[in-house]
């Protein structure tokens, strides 16, 4: 039987009970919707080559089509998570999937310019800017905090997938059907999901209340609150958004550059560069489901407080890696570089979320993972744009890569050593007084 939100507010603390059937659904849905969101993202680099062909744009232009998606994504993701309050998830996830769709289609027509893809590309990133923290945030409906971090990472893994299957798969739409069908392929992968959603999608009974119910909820553990500037103060919460500000600049940097590198400086050709994307994702996927699954077993075992730290040493270890990545020509050590240890920074994007859930009220959960990402975001603006100038203002292509993976492995550094010092989220929790999240009767059954 499922719990409703009334039956968890009346039921009060109990023994965590592990997550049900629906529970998982959910998630594999969830999943699935971080799958198209990236393979939407990773569109632009893929026919990133033929684009800038056909329109004659060099790599900062380029670089400037790629920050379009950016420039309302942050703004989006921190206005929609206050609807959270407000709509329902199931209700914003939905509206999501379909305009998603909305703003890759009109790129099928053929006289849809450059000018096209800047406003399409706007769209798409104001559509997708709430994804991730609304995601979450439904998802953590659903699970107790203790069991938070391996369904997060699966979400996450629905990121890298997302890149995995689509580089491959549009790679090979772009070779037989050009870029633009490309676009098209992803706007009805879009259509698809939103049909399925439709259908199977839930609130968790872990969920707060929204509009009408949350003025009349009654007190307890789960209607807590605090201020938000407290918050956004936190050691947790700065060093989190910093980390996955770092991670979130090399994930855009592979998604924009990683093609166009691989094809003029690497030598390959689009068939090589599309499987050496989405290997370098299925690793992604690795990194961030292997963790999750270590981070649940030691919060189950009471182990898991130093976790969030050791991300920050992952970071530091990523840095190394993409700065190896940069300065090697053989690529015997090049290629396990970007299928391994430059993966690893990756986790701070889970870590950053699971962490940021703990030190914040449930009915405010989605306003600051909106501002969470609100804040990481803006990596994605800033790697296309500093990334193409340092390229294009290089003596050669070579050097301006070679100086623009330097600039990222820099980045990871810092940010990795600040998150080691800083990321605390059970000390932050306790001293703003922001309990663990209760289970309700009844959850192990649904």
């Amino acid at each position: 039987m499922e719990a409703t939100n009334a039956q968890v507010r009346e039921s009060g603390p109990v023994t965590a009970l592990p997550a049900g059937r629906q529970a998982w659904t959910t998630t594999w849905l969830l999943l699935a919707f971080m799958l198209v969101n990236f393979a939407d993202k990773a569109v632009l680099g893929l026919a990133g080559p033929e684009i800038m062909k056909e329109f004659g744009l060099d790599r900062q232009e380029f670089g400037t089509a790629q920050a379009a998606f950016f420039s309302l994504f942050s703004l989006s993701a921190l206005g929609v998570s206050f609807l959270t309050r407000r709509v329902r998830t199931s209700v914003l996830l939905l509206a999501m999937g379909l305009l998603w769709s909305v703003a890759q289609l009109p790129m099928l027509w053929a006289a849809a310019g450059f000018g096209t893809l800047i406003a399409t590309r706007v769209l798409l990133g104001f559509a997708e800017g709430p994804a991730a923290p609304v995601a979450v945030h439904h998802v953590h409906g659903w699970f107790v905090q203790r069991e938070r971090t391996l369904p997060t990472a699966i979400l996450m893994v629905g990121a890298a997938a997302g890149v995995a299957v689509a580089a491959p798969a549009l790679g090979a739409v772009i070779s037989h059907f050009g870029w633009r069908w490309a676009f098209g392929v992803a706007g009805i992968a879009g259509i698809l999901w939103a049909s399925v959603w439709t259908v199977k999608g839930k609130e968790g009974p872990l969920a707060p209340p929204v509009g009408r119910r949350a003025r009349i909820a009654d007190g307890g553990p789960r209607c807590v609150e605090v201020p938000l500037r407290s918050v956004f103060l936190s050691g947790t919460f700065i060093t989190a958004a910093l980390g996955a500000f770092g991670a979130y600049w090399v994930m855009s940097a592979q998604l924009t550059w990683l093609p166009d590198y691989l094809q003029t400086v690497v030598g390959w050709d689009l068939k090589q560069a599309s499987a050496a994307v989405g290997g370098g994702a299925v690793a992604n996927g690795v990194v961030f489901l292997a963790h999750g699954m270590l981070a649940r077993r030691a919060a189950l075992r009471g182990t898991g407080g130093k976790l969030p730290a050791g991300a920050g040493l992952l970071l530091m270890a990523s840095s190394v890696a993409v700065a190896w990545f940069a300065t090697v020509d053989a690529l015997w050590i090049k290629v396990p570089m970007m299928f391994g240890p430059m993966a690893l920074g990756m986790v701070m994007i889970t870590v950053a979320q699971t962490a940021i859930a703990r030190i914040t009220p449930p009915s405010q959960r989605g306003v600051v993972l909106g501002a969470l990402v609100a804040v990481f975001a803006l990596g994605g603006i800033a790697s296309p744009l500093i990334l193409g100038r340092t390229v294009d203002s290089a003596a050669s292509i070579a050097i301006g890569y070679h100086n623009a993976w330097l600039v990222t492995a820099t980045l990871l550094l810092v940010t990795g050593l600040l998150a080691a010092l800083f990321l605390r989220p059970e000390r932050d929790a306790r001293r703003l007084g922001v309990p663990e999240t209760p289970a309700p009767r009844g959850a192990a059954s649904q």
